[in-house]
């Protein structure tokens, strides 16, 4: 993957950008880990609310937290300190780790972005291009979201921005359609990076997910599987409806990674956990801000670390 941040960097953008996720824990988890002192039931319990108020959700926190649990009952003795270390380690395995390069390797690479309304899909994709374009890639966008005039309108005005071509048609055209002309414009022009919006499908209609599943057809035709990567766009303020989301999706299509935004303005980042457990996704990047480079290259130590210090 390329290096959009130095390590030492990401530490401080994500203790920066997770502080409203760090203040709701840091409080509970300084009662708790203050003193070094044997773990007794009340403690996990006390964890467990601290948890699920994070939006790590119910069946999450119950798994991160049932071999300590476990432990106690077995009659085991557990310290705070011992029991913070197991924790970190604990969290650390529930974020899932990837081993395909970003972007994929493809004549072009391409990136499929989904997701409902309002999360925040359109902005991230044009955030995206503009760090693959700096960092010497060639990029296309592709307005595959046909249902909204608007969404082509937003993404030709980014395309603008960025020096990027934007390949459209008009309103209510075929979305398969789009994605066939975006990808064959890519591999004629020799582009590195094919980045599709689709529309903020609701997760509930039928006649939509089916549409979703027939892009993807499209899109299999013409480059592999190896060099796609299909991106689920969650908005991190949603708490526990984007678990609702992913389950839905994930339902349709094959997902291979995960975007959170928004992760600055909630206390709700526990969601990056139960999203990554759940559904074994790795999260790619998450939303620390407004700006283009806010949008950082997910590194699950320094998100443990954010939450959960030294």
């Amino acid at each position: 993957m390329f290096n959009f941040f130095k390590k030492e960097g990401l530490f401080e953008k994500f203790k920066k950008g997770l502080t409203k996720t760090k203040d709701l824990l840091s409080e509970k988890f300084s009662e708790i880990f203050e003193i070094d002192k044997i773990v007794d039931l009340q403690t996990i319990e006390e964890l467990e609310e601290t948890f699920i108020l994070a939006d790590v959700g119910v069946e999450t926190t119950l798994a991160l937290l049932e071999p300590f649990k476990a432990k106690i009952l077995q009659g085991e003795t557990l310290t705070t300190r011992e029991l913070k270390s197991f924790l970190k380690n604990q969290l650390l395995s529930f974020l899932k780790d990837t081993d395909k390069s970003f972007p994929p390797k493809g004549n072009p690479a391409v990136l499929f972005f989904l997701g409902v309304n309002g999360v925040g899909k359109t902005t991230t994709i044009a955030k995206l291009g503009k760090n693959l374009k700096e960092r010497g890639y060639s990029v296309v966008l592709v307005a595959a979201d046909t249902f909204r005039a608007a969404a082509i309108d937003q993404l030709k005005t980014w395309g603008e921005r960025i020096g990027s071509p934007v390949i459209t048609l008009q309103e209510g055209s075929d979305p398969g359609a789009v994605i066939y002309q975006g990808i064959t414009y890519a591999q004629k022009n020799n582009i590195d990076v094919a980045l599709i919006d689709t529309a903020g499908r609701l997760h509930t209609k039928y006649n939509l997910i089916e549409e979703l599943k027939k892009m993807v057809r499209v899109m299999n035709k013409l480059v592999s599987v190896e060099s796609q990567e299909i991106i689920l766009v969650l908005d991190a303020t949603t708490g526990q409806n984007a678990i609702s989301q992913a389950q839905h999706f994930s339902s349709a299509i094959p997902i291979h990674s995960v975007i959170i935004t928004k992760m600055d303005g909630t206390a709700k980042g526990g969601i990056a956990i139960a999203v990554s457990h759940k559904y074994n996704l790795p999260i790619r990047f998450i939303g620390l801000g407004e700006k283009p480079e806010d949008l950082v290259p997910f590194n699950k130590e320094a998100f443990v670390s954010a939450i959960l210090p030294d």
